[in-house]
């Protein structure tokens, strides 16, 4: 597999913790052999084995307010999975949130894939800029909607209509909403209902 290439943000954020790039199937080695454990708290962006962001009271707090917020309006064929791994095409992130199908028996031996995957949510105050960088992650996998739960400015960024693997992956529409906004909850590209902002936001 041929990595993409790596952004300016990527060389200079995440490159200073990493040996070289590695594919998807050389990551997923290293936890099969004991290379890496549960215990060095990694993910693979773009190729790059770098460190998981530090997680505060405040954001761990805002995963539960949305997984209380999402998992009652969820149609009974999707569920939630939190922090945990999903399969892109150069990278295995852990996103704080992600609603996938829920036939758990066919991911025994796999992650979830952007054909199982309705939504990723991210927590970003710290991580904010981490979080904007992985648009072009989960736009690339064509990720159909991802949304930053922007603690820092209190608002929901949006992003939705993957570019898929484009010379410059992203989403080509996004929307910002605050407080006093309702953010649409879109699975399997049907809108299941508005959700007041405010309800999701710690």
């Amino acid at each position: 597999m041929t990595a993409a290439p790596t952004s300016p943000l990527v060389a200079e954020e995440l490159a200073p913790f990493a040996v070289r790039r590695f594919t998807v199937e050389e990551y997923r080695r290293m936890g099969e052999i004991g290379l890496l454990t549960e215990e060095d708290r990694v993910e693979l962006l773009e190729g790059w084995i770098v460190p998981k962001m530090n997680r505060t009271p405040l954001h761990d707090a805002t995963v539960e307010l949305l997984d209380d917020g999402l998992r009652s309006r969820l149609p009974a064929l999707w569920r939630i999975r939190i922090q945990s791994a999903i399969t892109a095409i150069d990278s295995e992130p852990e996103p704080d949130l992600a609603v996938v199908r829920r036939d758990v028996r066919s991911r025994l031996s796999r992650h979830p894939g952007a054909h199982d995957v309705a939504l990723i949510v991210e927590v970003a105050d710290t991580s904010l800029r981490r979080d904007r960088f992985k648009v072009e992650i989960y736009g690339r996998a064509e990720i159909p909607v991802y949304w930053i739960v922007n603690l820092i400015d209190r608002r929901i960024e949006v992003d939705g209509e993957p570019t898929g693997p484009d010379t410059a992956p992203g989403y080509r529409r996004r929307q910002d909403y605050g407080p006093g906004d309702s953010v649409p909850l879109v699975i399997g590209g049907l809108e299941i209902e508005q959700i007041a902002v405010r309800e999701l936001l710690p």
